[in-house]
């Protein structure tokens, strides 16, 4: 029997750790929540699902006391509760670990798991009995973790690891993940996985929110679908398909997505010209990423597959001149192009949409319009202003094209979902009409509609002579899109396949064996060995 056979046979008559109902939320002309009932019982992990916008976030943060709910009750282990703030859910026994890791990275692992909480001697913290506290709480977890090494030293996943040791210690009974696998490879994932199911068979409840439908059925006994702030139903994870979850989702019938399937596969590849746009010899950077070269022709989309850390984003970053290479040059139309910044790219119609979009894309304080045009009036220079009219213009063209929700061009950006937030940084690159758009994980942290439609954009984009360079650790999304497929391992590039004929097994066989294909000729010769 497989782990995850073992998983659906779990029983779920557990009496309710928690009870919400009726919960309802209002914000000044969005209803955000309405009437919506949760059930979470201990020793269950228990999915969230929906697409961005809704409702999954703004119901945890009534649960964890973030917002008060306009209407409806919350009840923890049989006594009615309201939290006027997530230190008192945590009180409580309810502990959020959150996408993106809230610790602080200069302390040490044991400092971390013990902030607030530390054991005290002599009127001083008792650094000795700290360690050891720690250390109790990551062997019961199953981690071989210095308690006494830095926080910053660690990878993404040991550090989310270390945040969920932190509420195992505080004995949490509720245990809420927030995108806990969107930075994670498959290795740490599966770590991951496993110290979920060690907490859920000692009794924890745990809410697991994902975009990864394929982890979700993995990992959960029971799912909640939400859409447009209320509550589609809830299921048993064994008793639903994948199909039914994403109609669920989408409110959309089953033809209709696979309508969309078939538009993207449809789309691409599509029919590149044989004149290379741009040609890139040797070009690297020490510490980076070692020299490669590529081709990329008008109208083609090639994909960059590896795992997290193989030089993906590196390899977009000099193509950008985000990053100053040490070593070989690029062409453009065949002429050398000398990238001294990201002004030269966008000036040879070079476009960068960064995977860390809250970091290096948004400016969450400022319009949907004012973000959008960001590039365009960064290009033609401050002192040269868009005129409003043409501003207005291109806002409500974008808008309407990229299906951008809300369609007022003066909300602001940092309220928006990301998969709308992640359109609007597609348009904002789409108005300057670049010849090669740059995409780092477009898709990241997105729900499944959104992904459809910048699926579907980007082989559309193709379709009408774009380049796209698009970077992805969704391989299925890579091979689907991609004429061609470059694979990068260990910061090197060591494969080039014709996304025709390669699937996702051929890229990951690759990846795993390392061994290297030489394609000096610039994409022409196009084998793995």
């Amino acid at each position: 029997m497989t782990q995850t056979q073992a998983d659906d046979l779990r029983p779920t008559t557990a009496e309710p750790v928690v009870l919400m109902r009726g919960i309802s939320i209002e914000f000044p002309g969005v209803k955000a929540l309405q009437d919506v009932d949760l059930t979470l019982r201990p020793g269950e992990v228990h999915a969230l699902m929906g697409e961005n916008g809704a409702g999954k976030s703004t119901l945890i943060k009534a649960l964890t006391g973030v917002y008060t709910p306009d209407a409806g009750t919350t009840t923890l282990n049989g006594v009615q509760v309201a939290f006027h703030g997530p230190a008192a859910a945590q009180s409580a026994g309810i502990s959020t670990v959150y996408q993106e890791v809230n610790l602080c990275s200069n302390l040490s692992v044991a400092e971390n798991i013990l902030l607030g909480r530390e054991p005290r001697r002599l009127g001083g913290i008792d650094g000795r009995a700290m360690r050891a506290r720690s250390a109790e709480v990551l062997a019961r977890m199953g981690l071989d973790v210095d308690p006494a090494s830095i926080l910053s030293s660690h990878p993404i996943a040991i550090q989310q690891l270390v945040a969920i040791a932190r509420a195992v210690e505080i004995d949490s009974r509720v245990l809420i993940l927030d995108e806990p696998t969107s930075s994670l490879d498959a290795d740490e994932v599966a770590e991951l996985f496993r110290v979920i199911r060690s907490l859920r068979d000692e009794g924890v409840a745990i809410v697991f929110v994902s975009h990864f439908l394929e982890q979700v059925f993995e990992i959960s006994d029971r799912m909640t679908v939400l859409r447009n702030g209320r509550v589609v139903g809830e299921y048993a994870t064994a008793e639903l398909t994948r199909l039914e979850l994403v109609s669920a989702m989408l409110g959309r019938e089953m033809d209709l997505l696979e309508e969309i399937e078939r538009a993207v596969a449809e789309s691409a590849p599509s029919d590149a010209t044989d004149t290379p746009l741009v040609r890139v010899t040797g070009l690297g950077r020490t510490g980076a990423i070692e020299p490669f070269d590529l081709t990329i022709r008008a109208g083609e989309v090639v994909g960059l597959a590896g795992l997290l850390g193989s030089g993906r984003t590196e390899l977009a970053r000099l193509l950008f001149a985000a990053d100053r290479a040490d070593a070989g040059h690029v062409e453009v139309d065949g002429r050398p192009l000398r990238l001294r910044g990201p002004r030269s790219a966008i000036a040879a119609g070079i476009a960068f949409c960064s995977e860390d979009r809250k970091g290096e894309g948004l400016v969450a304080d400022l319009s949907i319009r004012d973000n959008l045009v960001l590039a365009m009036q960064a290009a033609r220079g401050w002192a040269r202003p868009i005129p409003r009219r043409t501003k207005d213009e291109l806002v409500e063209k974008y808008i309407e094209a990229l299906d951008i929700r809300p369609g007022n061009p003066d909300a602001l950006i940092g309220n928006l979902s990301g998969g709308n937030q992640q359109k609007v940084l597609l348009a904002r690159w789409l108005v300057t009409e670049p010849r090669l758009l740059i995409l780092d994980e477009p898709t990241r942290g997105i729900d499944v509609g959104a992904k459809a439609q910048i699926q579907k954009l980007v082989a559309d984009l193709a379709a009408g002579g774009m380049a796209v360079l698009y970077i992805s650790a969704e391989l299925e999304e890579v091979v689907r899109l991609s004429d061609r497929v470059v694979v990068l391992r260990d910061h090197r590039k060591i494969a080039e396949l014709d996304g025709r004929d390669v699937s996702v097994s051929d890229v990951m066989a690759l990846i795993a064996s390392g061994d290297q294909a030489d394609h000096r000729s610039g994409g022409t010769e196009r084998k793995a060995s």
